[in-house]
């Protein structure tokens, strides 16, 4: 595609010089023939004669078949005008054909490729708003700031563990939406594990002395807790300078 592209303009200017000589030649020719017919048409009438020399020359090499009849010599000074007149309107003709403007070949439009939308302008504090959203599923359906915020120290150990069954089916059916959790380790707690040697430090927490390079051998505090899928809500903002609020205020109106 490229070497088209080069060599197009370079056989349209090729085009174009040869298109200009040849109409250079033809003015030329027509200027010639125009001074032949004029000079014939002055000779034929007397008005100029040729040079003693030149005229001799021609007298003695005369051609075949110049005895012309009197109804020829009569016409033939019409025909040198004829001649003339016509010479003058092929010049004017390619005078105006030289000095015409060149149409220039317009290529046609190529359509250009649909560009995708950008994607809308993340705000500065995007990621803190979909945490407050999450959090807020939290409270819609476990109760849990309601509970951590509420002073439990007023309630019996009874009303306490009421409430906590409640926020814990609540939130419990918010992380089973949102991610896929499973444990670090499937092993039982406290019995007798090995930390590989190329373990990744977020999924391991080492306790005690540590002494050596890895791998490591200890007892299961705690198998950990990870993730392979999150699913967080998509949330809209209708003003991007402040934070959504976690839970609505609930007024009653009457």
């Amino acid at each position: 595609m490229g070497g088209l592209a080069i060599s197009r303009p370079r056989a349209d200017a090729c085009k174009e010089t040869t298109v200009s000589t040849m109409k250079a030649v033809s003015i030329l020719a027509i200027l010639l023939l125009l001074a032949a017919n004029a000079l014939a048409l002055l000779l034929g009438f007397n008005m100029v004669t040729l040079p003693p020399g030149l005229e001799a020359a021609i007298q003695a090499h005369p051609l075949s078949g110049t005895t012309l009849t009197p109804v020829v010599s009569t016409l033939t000074p019409w025909v040198w005008v004829a001649s003339l007149v016509l010479g003058i309107v092929a010049l004017i003709a390619a005078a105006a054909a030289r000095s015409a403007p060149t149409v220039a070949h317009t290529p046609a439009p190529v359509a250009e490729a649909v560009r995708p939308a950008p994607p809308p302008p993340v705000a500065k504090n995007q990621a803190e708003a979909e945490v407050i959203a999450f959090l807020g599923l939290l409270q819609a359906k476990g109760r849990l700031v309601d509970f951590l915020m509420d002073n439990i120290n007023a309630y019996n150990d009874a009303q306490v563990g009421a409430a906590a069954r409640v926020v814990h089916a609540g939130c419990k059916s918010v992380l089973d939406e949102h991610f896929r959790i499973m444990p670090v380790r499937a092993e039982k707690e406290q019995s007798k594990v090995e930390v590989p040697a190329d373990y990744a430090a977020d999924e391991y927490r080492l306790l005690g002395k540590i002494s050596g390079q890895p791998p490591f051998t200890g007892a299961l505090v705690h198998h950990g807790w990870k993730t392979d899928f999150v699913k967080l809500p998509t949330i809209l903002r209708g003003t991007p300078d402040r934070l959504p609020a976690i839970a609505p205020a609930e007024v009653e109106l009457k």
